[in-house]
This record gives C-alpha cells, sequence and structure tokens, in this order.
C-alpha cells in the first residue's frame, strides 16, 4: 500500500516562505513523475509544479518564486516564497509511481496541507 504524507502549510504573512513536503511510503520501484497542485476555495484544482527528474515546470503564476526538488528517498519538496495572498490554497501533492512489477504505473495524491497567506 503507498502512501503519500504532505506536511509544511500553515499560516504566513505576505513576502514570506514555506517549504512543503511530501514523502511517499510503502511499495516503490519507481516514480514517474512528481507534482504540486493547489486548488483556492471557489476555484479548480490548478498544476503549481511537475518534476520527472529533468527540467521542471512550474505556473507562470509561480515562476521565479517557487521551487520543486525531490530527494532520495521518495520525497518531493515545494520551496516556496515571496507568497502572496493569492497562493492561498489547499496544495496537494501528487505521484505517478511504480510499486511493483510488471505494472502497471499508477497516480497516488497527498491529503492535502492549507497554506494561508495574510496581507
Amino acid at each position: 500500500q503507498v502512501r503519500l504524507v504532505e506536511s509544511g502549510g500553515g499560516l504566513v504573512q505576505a513576502g514570506g516562505s514555506l517549504r512543503l513536503s511530501c514523502a511517499a511510503s510503502g511499495s516503490i520501484v519507481s516514480i514517474n513523475l512528481m507534482r504540486w497542485y493547489r486548488q483556492a476555495p471557489g476555484k479548480q484544482r490548478e498544476l503549481v509544479a511537475s518534476t520527472n527528474g529533468g527540467s521542471p515546470n512550474y505556473a507562470d503564476s509561480v515562476k521565479g518564486r517557487f521551487t520543486i526538488s525531490r530527494d532520495a528517498k521518495n520525497t518531493v519538496y515545494l520551496q516556496m516564497n515571496s507568497l502572496k495572498p493569492e497562493d492561498t490554497a489547499v496544495y496537494y501533492c501528487y505521484m505517478n509511481l511504480l510499486s511493483s512489477y510488471p505494472g502497471p504505473s499508477k497516480d497516488y495524491w497527498g491529503q492535502g496541507t492549507q497554506v494561508t497567506v495574510s496581507s
């Protein structure tokens, strides 16, 4: 059973920073894709950042402020700097990974963590 557990959300003033973490546990053979999404109240879930081991991709709204990274222990991070009130949302991590051979790879989601940026 694969689980994604997020941490690091909270309340921060505009201009501040937070770092989100998402650790995958369980049977994991390989991780193909790691992403962060967010969903603000009354809005659709949007893709914030993505990495497949190559160059990361970012939404235009967070370029230059957010950085996605991963470590060797199946954890993905989202470093968020220069936060703005419009970054307020529930942030979700997502991974497409292979848990056992022969597959297929499947999609997994974290439980979500609230980020609130006050003005």
